[in-house]
């Protein structure tokens, strides 16, 4: 019974690990969320401003297990970052504190 219970535990942990950062994104929510923090004024879908194209995050950590958590990271702890133009600025902190909130937006950027 206890080996059982513990493969159970093992399958349901590697599920979580994986689920997560291939589940949809409820894209119009992630859009919101993105406008109202004015993420597009550094970043489009799919072209370079002043900071990198979400498709090109995506490409870069979308085949990542911790994708999700990376870009969740970022944005709620504001590290210093380096622009097109080679200045250094502090990213901007995202306004919610929201786990679902966070975890879609970061699905919705890994989706491009």
């Amino acid at each position: 019974m206890k080996k059982a219970l513990a493969l159970a535990g093992i399958l349901l942990l590697g599920m979580a690990a994986y689920g997560p950062a291939r589940a949809e994104a409820d894209a119009e929510a992630a859009r919101a969320l993105a406008k109202r923090n004015d993420c597009f004024k550094c970043h489009a879908i799919d072209k370079t401003k002043k900071g990198p194209a979400y498709s090109r995050i995506a490409t870069r950590l979308k085949t990542r297990p911790d994708g999700v958590e990376t870009i969740i990271e970022h944005i709620t702890t504001g590290p210093m970052i380096q622009l097109a133009d080679g200045s250094d600025e502090k990213h901007r902190i995202i306004d919610t504190k929201d786990p679902a909130e966070l975890k879609n937006l970061a699905q919705w950027i890994l989706s491009f």
